[in-house]
Order: C-alpha cells, then sequence, then structure tokens
C-alpha cells in the first residue's frame, strides 16, 4: 500500500512517499523538503507562492516516487488548540459488560458533540473504569456494578484547517487522515516499550515546541506553543548586536546549555550589524551560553506548566524523548534531564527503512510520522458496524439493538 504524508512547517513544506506493507515494513520511496517563509503560527503569508512551492514539492515527491499521488496524510500544528477530557457512565447492577453497554455509554457521552467553528482533529478513548479500576482495553466479559469511559479531544480552529485544505483541493488530491504533529512526531520517535511505560515527546521545532504524552500505549496529551529553536537565533543576534544568519551560526556551532570554567576564556569572533564585510567584534562563549540558557528554560517551563495545566504531572512519567532541529543544541539531553528529573534521550526517526542519512535526524520525525500513523489503531471499534455476515436482530431482540443507539 503507498502512503504519503505531507507537513506544514514554519521553516519548511515536507513530503514523503512509502510503501507500507505493515508497521515493521514500511519502505521508503521519497522524501522531499524544502525552506520556507510563507506560513508563519498557521498563518499563510503568501497563499500563492506557497501553493507553487507545494505544487512543486508534490510534483518532484511524485518524480522521485514513480508514483502518482492522489491522498496524503495531512499534519496539524496544535498552536492555539484546545484539549478537552470528558466521561460517560452507566449503572449495570452485576451484569456482565457486553458491547451493548459500552455502545449505550458512547452514545450518550460527548463523543459525537460538534461545535460550528471547532474542526475536531482527535476523539478517542483513553481508559476504562469499572467499579474504580483503571483498564485500558474493552473490559468486554467482566460482571461490574459500574462502568465509566474516559474521553480525550482535541479540537482547533476550523479556519485554520481551511487555510491549508484549500491548497489540498487546488492540487485535486484528497486529505486521508488530519494527524495533530505532536501525534505524527511521536509514532516516529516513540519505541513501543516508551508508548506503553509512559513518555513526554518533546518537540523542539524551527518556531514552536510540541508536547506529547503516551501511557498505557495510549495518547494522552498533545499541545504546541509558539517558541522555538528560531527565537534563540533572534535572541542572539540582538544580544550580541549580530546578522541573523551569523547567530544560527553561533548557535549551532558555539551555543551549550552547560557552561565549563572555560568559556570565560575562549574567544569568539562575529561580524557586526553595519553590513560592512570587515567588521568584526569578540565575544566569550560564556556571553552566547548567557543568552541561550534563559530561552530554553523559558521554553520548558512553558511546555511543564502545560503538562501541569491538566495534571499530568502527577502521574511522574520519568522518560523524556526529544526530537526536533532544536535538540541538537549542545548538551540539550542533559539540561532537559535536570529541568525534568527524568531519563533523556534524543531521538532519530524509527520503523522507516532505507532512510537516507541526511533524513535520519530528528527534525524529520514530524513528517515520517505521518506515514506510520495507522487509523485503525485510532478507531472506535466498537463503533464500527457488525458483519454482514451476522444475523439481522429479529423481532424478539429489537429492543436490545434499538439500546445500542439511544
Amino acid at each position: 500500500m503507498i502512503k504519503a504524508g505531507l507537513d506544514f512547517g514554519n521553516s519548511k513544506i515536507s513530503c514523503v512517499v512509502v510503501d507500507y506493507k505493515n508497521k515493521n515494513n514500511i519502505n521508503l520511496l521519497s522524501l522531499k523538503s524544502i525552506p520556507t517563509t510563507n506560513i508563519k503560527k498557521n498563518i499563510i503569508l503568501d497563499y500563492d507562492n506557497l501553493l507553487e512551492q507545494i505544487q512543486k514539492l508534490i510534483s518532484d515527491t511524485e518524480k522521485d516516487s514513480q508514483t502518482k499521488l492522489n491522498s496524503v496524510n495531512l499534519n496539524i500544528s496544535l498552536l492555539n488548540s484546545n484539549s478537552y477530557y470528558y466521561d460517560s457512565q452507566i449503572k449495570i447492577n452485576s451484569e456482565k459488560i457486553s458491547e451493548l453497554h459500552l455502545h449505550k455509554i458512547i452514545n450518550q457521552s460527548e463523543y459525537f458533540k460538534t461545535v460550528p467553528e471547532k474542526f475536531e482533529l482527535y476523539n478517542n478513548i483513553i481508559s476504562y473504569l469499572i467499579d474504580n479500576n483503571a483498564y485500558f482495553s474493552a473490559p468486554i466479559g467482566n460482571y461490574s456494578d459500574n462502568v465509566r469511559i474516559d474521553f480525550y479531544k482535541i479540537t482547533t480552529q476550523k479556519k485554520y484547517i481551511e487555510n491549508y485544505t484549500s491548497i489540498i483541493k487546488r492540487l485535486k488530491l484528497n486529505i486521508e487522515n488530519y494527524i495533530p504533529s505532536p501525534l505524527s512526531t511521536s509514532l516516529a520517535a516513540l519505541t513501543s516499550d516508551e508508548k506503553e511505560l509512559g513518555t513526554i515527546c518533546l518537540d523542539l521545532g524551527h518556531s514552536s515546541t510540541s508536547v506529547a504524552i503516551f501511557e498505557n500505549n495510549k495518547f494522552l496529551f498533545g499541545d504546541t506553543i509558539g517558541v522555538g529553536s528560531n527565537n534563540v537565533t533572534l535572541d542572539i543576534a540582538r544580544g550580541v548586536s549580530t546578522t541573523i544568519s551569523s547567530a544560527e551560526r553561533l548557535k549551532t556551532l558555539y551555543g551549550s546549555l552547560i557552561s565549563s570554567p572555560s568559556d570565560d576564556h575562549e574567544i569568539i569572533e562575529i561580524p557586526e550589524m553595519t553590513g560592512e564585510k570587515n567588521n568584526f567584534k569578540q565575544i566569550t562563549r560564556s556571553n552566547l551560553n548567557s543568552i541561550i540558557k534563559p530561552r530554553i528554560e523559558e521554553t520548558l517551563e512553558m511546555i511543564w506548566q502545560k503538562i501541569k495545566d491538566y495534571n499530568f504531572n502527577y502521574k511522574k512519567i520519568n522518560n523524556v524523548v526529544i526530537t526536533g532541529g532544536g535538540s541538537q543544541l549542545d548538551n540539550i539531553e542533559k539540561y532537559v534531564e535536570t529541568i525534568f528529573a527524568s531519563t533523556t534521550r534524543i531521538a532519530k526517526p524509527l520503523y522507516i527503512q532505507n532512510l537516507d542519512k541526511n533524513f535520519n535526524r530528528p527534525n524529520y520525525c514530524d513528517i515520517l510520522g505521518s506515514v506510520i500513523f495507522d487509523q485503525n489503531l485510532f478507531d472506535l471499534n466498537l463503533l464500527q458496524k457488525r458483519s454482514k455476515s451476522q444475523k439481522k436482530p429479529g423481532i424478539s431482540s429489537f429492543f436490545t439493538w434499538l439500546d445500542q443507539y439511544i
């Protein structure tokens, strides 16, 4: 099966095509990524220019993969999104739990509730509560007095989705799935054990930072803040009065989050803002690090506050995985480990075969996760239609059948 993914980033747009046989056999056919300045925090700054870029990107990807694309999985940023937790329960008085009971709980819940100006990106069950004990798969066959289902929903402004879908429709492509970017990133970055035991996945991107939380193989939380590694670059440029390109180079080559005594004596020459080629000045590496550390610390604190707002700090998840271009900052692994009091690793994309070394980097987890995504794992199987081979209910079972839909 051919699967394609598309990612609209604030610094780059990417397209990937794979031959997806199963989750353990995903062969890369093509991956293209080009820089863009046409998107800023979900707003398209130059529609026509972005359309041209996307058109060329799709065309180049099709040529490289020798595949004609009809549909794509689309990554969606969670900037200005809303996370919403809700539940529904029934009393069954020591009856044996059946599909009918679970259908009834779902149908009387807010699962089908919609808001006109909102677009639903994610909506799924995160746990079942049987007599105050939590379970993570459907507890059919157990006897209980009370059954509760806990749900997690993510919505975003419909206008942001329409910004992107209008472009894709112009290219005569269908959107197969809308995927929250933090979910997409974590699918490419996390191992099966990390998703099962509990992990916070941080994506330190160019203009935003995302967080996803997995536990018991469930996607429990996703969100994004509008601060990224580019903010560090701009802080450096302003702080030492140099060009933006020079600031990016300083961050990449010399920036670090853990200082050493020698940093006070390490001199770095940088170009001045005058525009003249031969005008340079000197700073120490400790000067540079004193600009970088507060911004990274602020970013991590903002993410931690998001986690606290939804009470996930009480779960004491002791594992953090870092992805995105910002994960390449020197010593960030140790710094995050200190801030979150957790074991930490930097993640490259997993599960994709034939991945070129140029793309086997943390900042491509988001786009590669878009083709690892399997909608079947995030559907409510309880709501799927029964097999046609099953007999239709007779008159005697009519009211039992009706009960699952009311």
